[in-house]
């Protein structure tokens, strides 16, 4: 009988579950896990404070997910080391379990970059966990002033989780945008006005010289008081266990089209990892939940003996703030077409008849065509791009094409 390990406990590793069990019903599953929950989506954590969601309805799979998987699961605890050849995983307790087939789905950690006076400060938080944001909601009262450091995606969201709650939220960044990753210009100045409309106070290429008790100074030499800080600066792959063993890794682990890693029986699986574009064929993080899950599929039916291949991903973000929608993907390159219409925004980019990438922001409606357009790698001359540009809907394709997108 095979026996699987996996660590870690969202939605790769729940994936690779899946993905075992499509082919092998039998062997032995162990799913370790340093937080002490049952499977959830990170990406809720925000509507959890915000309270349009709650712990139960968090959770990505059923109450019974576990046991009917035949998974036997150790949560709340951690693994400190991978013997490549004696083939064992080492927990904190010094407990030592043999594996046959091993999957790293380890996520990232917040980057905490060194700030003078921030190991004073009490009520200072990261937003990545569940517990992160139960912990941060329990020092919430209405007349608290927030500070969050850090004006990309995990910081916004945080944004959105609290500000209901508090009586003030500004947000620090050294960027001269909020969402840099993945805005260009408009796309963030759009975004900024609709969450200062909302009471948002922005400080923009700014960073935190020192905190003191209760007021941080700013490099600009402004001071902003808080009674609560989050730091939001950014995460990286949680690569430590594969890394210490000579795993091949760059910014994360190295993965190839099956999730395997440079090493044997060891695989590989989400935001630890780093895999090919599908669209450029370069290796990159692709943080993304769905992506994630698709990689510990891949990896849990190649481990279980079967074939799968990860080999259709491209960076893609899909966020809303209070209601107001965007989506992005591809890479940003080539030629583009912008239209601007009140607080709808869209953006492509072409590059030798293909589109590259895109940014929507407020109407996304049909974004999945021009995905499909990136992923597939579409002759933009084989279609009517000009229609798509303005309306992207099935009429601009052939016959042909239309029938081979409704089949998907």
């Amino acid at each position: 009988m095979s026996k699987y390990v996996i660590i870690g406990n969202s939605a790769a590793a729940i994936g690779c579950v899946e993905g075992i069990r499509q082919v092998d019903q039998k062997g032995e599953i162990t799913l370790i896990a340093s937080e002490p929950h049952h499977t959830y989506s990170r990406p809720l954590i925000s509507y959890l404070l915000y309270g349009k969601t709650d712990e139960q309805r968090m959770k990505y799979r059923p109450n019974d997910f576990y046991k009917k998987n035949k998974v036997t699961k150790r949560l709340g605890e951690t693994v400190t080391e991978i013997d490549k050849k004696q083939k064992t995983v080492t927990l904190k307790s010094g407990e030592k379990i043999q594996y046959e087939k091993l999957l790293v789905a380890t996520g990232s950690n917040p980057f905490v970059p060194p700030m003078e006076g921030l190991e004073n400060v009490k009520n200072r938080f990261s937003f990545m966990t569940l517990d992160d944001a139960k912990a941060l909601d329990k020092t919430l009262k209405k007349d608290t002033k927030a500070l969050v450091v850090g004006a990309g995606l995990i910081g916004l969201k945080c944004v959105e989780g609290i500000l209901d709650k508090v009586a003030t939220v500004d947000v620090v960044d050294l960027a001269d945008r909020i969402l840099p990753s993945i805005l260009d210009e408009t796309g963030s100045d759009l975004v900024k006005k609709f969450l200062e409309s909302k009471g948002v106070k922005f400080h923009l290429k700014d960073s935190v010289e020192k905190f003191e008790k209760d007021k941080v100074v700013l490099k600009s030499k402004k001071t902003v008081d808080f009674d609560v800080v989050v730091i939001a600066v950014g995460v990286r792959p949680n690569i430590s266990l594969v890394k210490d063993i000579d795993g091949k890794c760059h910014r994360a682990i190295i993965t190839n089209n099956k999730c395997e890693t440079s090493i044997k029986d060891i695989y590989a699986a989400g935001d630890c990892t780093e895999s090919a574009d599908c669209a450029t064929g370069d290796m990159k993080v692709m943080a993304l939940l769905p992506n994630a899950y698709m990689q510990g599929e891949t990896a849990g039916i190649n481990m279980a003996g079967g074939t799968k291949l990860y080999e259709n991903a491209i960076p893609m973000n899909a966020i809303g703030f209070f209601g107001y929608h965007m989506i992005t993907a591809g890479d940003y390159v080539g030629q583009t077409y912008e239209a601007l219409d009140g607080e709808n925004y869209k953006k492509l980019f072409y590059k030798d008849n293909r589109l590259m990438g895109f940014i929507m922001i407020g109407d996304v409606m049909r974004a999945g065509i021009y995905t499909s357009l990136i992923k597939n790698k579409t002759d933009l001359t084989t279609i009517d791009f000009e229609l798509i540009k303005e309306k992207p809907q099935l009429m601009a394709f052939s016959k042909k094409k239309r029938s081979e997108f409704l089949a998907k």
